[in-house]
């Protein structure tokens, strides 16, 4: 599913334009990006938790040249899903 598809299922669910759905869509989005940028998490009970991970730095190899590198320490976004989304999964 895209978010198209997205924006479509979730209107017709909820009795709203296309229109006013990608705008709240996206509004959720941006707000979850701006609060991880932020340093925070975002906890959806029943869903999930969207926080940042730390990866420290270490020592890598060039694949060509078989050269150690250092790789520097990253954050990446990650999820980590709820019990109820589990458990609808399974």
């Amino acid at each position: 599913m895209n978010k198209t598809e997205l924006v479509k299922s979730v209107a017709a669910q909820a009795g709203l334009s296309d229109h006013k759905t990608e705008k709240v869509i996206t509004a959720v989005f941006d707000t979850i990006k701006q609060q991880l940028a932020d340093g925070g998490e975002v906890s959806i009970v029943g869903f999930g938790v969207f926080h940042v991970s730390e990866r420290s730095e270490r020592q890598g190899r060039n694949p060509q040249t078989g050269e150690t590198l250092t790789i520097p320490a990253t954050k990446k976004p990650t999820f980590r899903p709820g019990k109820p989304l589990k458990e609808a999964v399974k």
